[in-house]
């Protein structure tokens, strides 16, 4: 399923973000937005998601209006995992998955087989089904960033928008995230996310959207968009680019 935005603009308050925006996600594909803090990545990303306001501009999902489809429609095909989110005290592992399943039912068809089947396989994929019965605020901080991917995966979406879903993971789990996004991506979901390390973003994604000041600088595979005059000019760093001698993705060594 492709997502597509067409001269949108958006901001908080008096202040705007970016305007005029054109950007397009493949479908089927992992793409990563990256930049310097403040471009603009996830302001982007929550516009896309109907959690900020487009000022003007379209966004489309599969050639559709996002901002004309019902919100039942929308969360049926559009899965999002906002920066931080919060938690009620002493909501379960297996609850707050379960709310993932909301967008599934009526007044007439309440829980059922296929969401119980749905959440144990969206814990199982996280790596979370260990912890099914705890509350989610006596986990730690990368334990409880798994359960919301969990509760993400349960929508069973065919789009994934990702706000750094990496924070607060140490670098095994972070490995285990992306390596996670990639079996989604491989079982043909369209994931587009925000992530901080170049050099993840490099190896892991198809598809990169590299911001500066609220404009795309550029566009595509990894290997076309991640050269040292790009970190450059985006990053304001000086750095070598060199094959990862186990991937061959770009990787990044700073001079």
């Amino acid at each position: 399923m492709k997502l597509t935005a067409s001269g949108l603009a958006s901001g908080y308050g008096d202040r705007t973000v970016f305007d005029t925006l054109d950007v397009s996600f493949p479908a089927g594909a992992f793409t990563v937005i990256v930049g310097p803090n403040a471009c603009g990545k996830s302001t982007l990303l929550r516009t896309l998601a109907r959690l900020l306001p487009a000022r003007h501009g379209s966004v489309l999902l599969d050639g559709r209006d996002i901002h004309a489809l019902p919100t039942r429609d929308v969360a049926r095909r559009l899965g999002v995992l906002p920066q931080s989110p919060l938690v009620p005290e002493g909501v379960t592992v297996a609850d707050l998955v379960g709310r993932g399943r909301q967008p599934h039912q009526r007044w007439w068809r309440q829980w059922t087989a296929d969401d119980t089947a749905a959440v144990l396989e969206a814990t199982e994929r996280a790596g979370v089904a260990d912890l099914r019965e705890r509350a989610v605020d006596q986990l730690s901080g990368g334990q409880r960033q798994r359960v919301w991917i969990a509760m993400t995966l349960a929508q069973q979406t065919d789009v994934l928008l990702l706000d750094e879903p990496t924070t607060f993971l140490d670098l095994a789990h972070q490995v285990e995230v992306l390596t996670l996004v990639g079996r989604l991506r491989d079982d043909g979901r369209t994931v587009v996310a925000v992530l901080h390390d170049l050099n993840q973003a490099a190896r892991y994604a198809d598809h990169l959207v590299a911001m500066r000041d609220g404009r795309i600088v550029a566009a595509g595979p990894p290997r076309s968009v991640v050269t040292a005059d790009l970190v450059r000019d985006v990053f304001g760093l000086d750095c070598v680019v060199v094959p990862c001698p186990v991937s061959g993705a770009p990787l990044v060594v700073p001079a």
